[in-house]
């Protein structure tokens, strides 16, 4: 009952909220192994075979168990949940304030898309900064309460926003490019097709395709994101990351990770939409 005669919004943001715990719980693994590829030391002698996806994989297993790739599940539900909802909320409440009437256009989605996630974002990045830390594998954190007591008294409360830049930088674009395609490729589907029961599935293909777009393109500022919150005291501004990164692993460091990262945003997106989607219309909401 009391759901029933909640805000749209907060019915949005629990649809939100709901889609993303098991999509999180799901794909940490994925986010791990890309954590530990974009931070790895160029070391390597000349003819030594390339670190990938499934070295990192079992070296992982092997040192630390396989529970080891969930280290950091903690601090991406603390960020995931909540900020999977901030967004749904707030794209749902621009969304009704803007395009009561009419379906938005490619570009008016990029906006729409984008800024939902610049709110969310920005609300969530301190809980990102200490999941970027526990996933690198270079920090002993007991807590995620303890982590940040800790930034706070060594490094500043400032350290808990470092790679802001980069982290709007990879955020807006993929949300953008994500809601533009996956709304455009709705929009094509026969009206018989997204309405039957076949639409969960439909969804989710337009997801999967919206996520690879938007993943591959955003791909060198999550990189550049990465190293700025591992290794703050390191990079003063965002162009010292990325002149860092150029100089040690070239033009390809920066698709670093890229294979495991665009597994896991596009599944993980794809299946959040697919059950806000179902969500919303259970709660006879139009999402």
């Amino acid at each position: 009952m009391e759901v029933a005669l909640a805000h749209p919004a907060l019915k949005a943001f629990m649809c939100g909220s709901l889609s993303g715990t098991c999509s999180t719980l799901l794909f940490q693994p994925l986010d791990l192994v890309k954590t530990r590829l974009q931070t790895l030391q160029n070391n390597m002698r000349p003819g030594s075979p390339k670190v990938g996806m499934l070295s990192v994989f079992i070296t992982v297993v092997r040192t630390e168990r396989l529970f080891g790739l969930w280290k950091g599940v903690s601090p991406s539900f603390m960020r995931c949940i909540p900020g999977v909802g901030i967004y749904f909320s707030t794209y749902y409440s621009l969304k009704q304030r803007f395009f009561q009437e009419r379906a938005p256009n490619a570009g008016e989605a990029v906006l729409l898309g984008a800024g939902a996630r610049c709110v969310a974002g920005v609300a969530m990045l301190p809980v990102t900064v200490i999941k970027t830390r526990f996933e690198s594998g270079r920090y002993n954190y007991i807590s995620v309460l303890g982590a940040l007591r800790n930034v706070c008294e060594t490094e500043g409360p400032r350290a808990l926003y470092s790679g802001l830049v980069a982290t709007l930088l990879r955020d807006a674009p993929f949300s953008g490019i994500y809601v533009m395609f996956y709304s455009q490729a709705k929009k094509a589907l026969p009206h018989e097709v997204s309405s039957s029961g076949l639409a969960p599935v439909v969804n989710f293909g337009c997801g999967v395709v919206a996520g690879i777009l938007a993943s591959l393109a955003t791909q060198p500022a999550d990189v550049v994101k990465t190293h700025m919150q591992v290794s703050p005291a390191l990079y003063r501004r965002t162009c010292d990351a990325m002149r860092f990164i150029y100089a040690e692993h070239g033009l390809g460091g920066f698709f670093r990770g890229a294979v495991p990262r665009s597994l896991r945003r596009t599944l993980m997106a794809a299946m959040a939409w697919t059950v806000y989607e179902q969500l919303m219309e259970q709660m006879g909401l139009k999402s």
